[in-house]
């Protein structure tokens, strides 16, 4: 089991209000209005983003105190999830508990955000929105949530980043494909739907380029992972990954990392040669904290990002916080 420890808060650009969406676990009111049910607030605060004051948006985790990967769903979880109409999940082994949840619901619509990634198994080689309409061309079935067990199950799969949220070219194409669900399910909302969803598709083209910007400015740079959560975003930044094989992994899945390991990676990070050590701010243990110290002490900046929205944040203000401070620690 991974050991929660205490966020490390971004500074945040603006505070934005959304319409719609809700930090409950609760299910949403009947006021006409498409409810949305989210694995996380990351993609709660998307889809409210996207639907506006037309959805009523539900994120069954919503705290930087939780973990998506052993999450246990509760009772009120599987009647919030009945009762929706749209699902947004993560999916890649990452919020397994919403495939569990799926078996009882009442056939809602479905968008799965790794399906839309071009290095998920099976969508090696997609160029457009049209070939990610085809990976995942029957989102209401139930099976369509099971269909991971034919890559991993309910596991992490092998080889695989499932933080898809940080990588914006393939929230480009979910953002998309949440507007074409609402749509489906909202006719008259059409217009709404789609305004919303090029707002934040604009917002997002600007963040691949932010990148592109930190890759010109930083060629050379690199980096130490403690996990595989900032992986996007160091390799749209063009950045060099140095972390010994097999650590970042044993960290993200929760075992020891070998102790041969360890001493290498207390030594890539000691030798200065690092431009920077990236971590998880929401998950720990002993050999991060050891990695982190070493980075003090020779003077390598840390950069911690999280996995979930902190209060009061929305995606936008989140992304760009990320790639702001990933840019001041990389860029000379």
């Amino acid at each position: 089991m991974k050991k929660p420890a205490l966020a490390l808060t971004l500074a945040s650009v603006a505070a934005l209000s959304l319409a719609g969406c809700s930090s409950t676990s609760g299910a949403a009111e009947d006021d006409g209005a498409v409810t949305v049910v989210a694995s996380t607030n990351v993609y709660g605060d998307i889809a409210a983003q996207v639907g506006g004051d037309r959805v009523d948006v539900t994120s069954i985790i919503d705290s930087v105190t939780q973990d998506p990967h052993s999450y246990e769903a509760s009772a009120r979880d599987r009647l919030t999830l009945q009762k929706a109409d749209l699902v947004v999940e993560n999916g890649g082994g990452y919020d397994a508990f919403i495939d569990s949840l799926l078996q009882d619901a009442q056939d809602p619509h479905v968008v799965t955000a790794v399906e839309f990634s071009h290095d998920y198994p099976g969508n090696e080689g997609h160029d457009d929105h049209a070939d990610d309409e085809a990976a995942t061309e029957e989102p209401h079935d139930h099976e369509h949530a099971e269909g991971e067990d034919e890559h991993a199950g309910h596991d992490h799969i092998e080889g695989f980043n499932e933080h898809v949220w940080f990588d914006p070219h393939t929230m480009i194409h979910v953002v998309e494909a949440i507007a074409d669900e609402l749509t489906e399910i909202d006719p008259d909302g059409a217009d709404t739907f789609r305004t919303n969803a090029d707002e934040l598709v604009a917002e997002l083209e600007g963040f691949e380029g932010d990148l592109e910007a930190i890759k010109a400015d930083a060629a050379g740079a690199t980096v130490f992972m403690t996990e595989p959560l900032p992986g996007y975003l160091a390799t749209a930044a063009g950045l060099t990954d140095v972390t010994p094989e097999g650590f970042a992994e044993s960290v993200e899945e929760g075992s020891d990392v070998a102790p041969a390991v360890l001493l290498e990676a207390l030594q890539v990070v000691g030798s200065g040669d690092v431009t920077a050590v990236l971590t998880n701010a929401q998950t720990g243990g002993a050999e991060t904290e050891r990695v982190e110290k070493a980075a003090e002490d020779a003077g390598v900046p840390v950069v911690a990002f999280t996995e979930l929205l902190e209060d009061g944040s929305s995606y936008s203000e989140w992304m760009s916080d990320a790639i702001q401070s990933l840019a001041a620690a990389v860029q000379s």
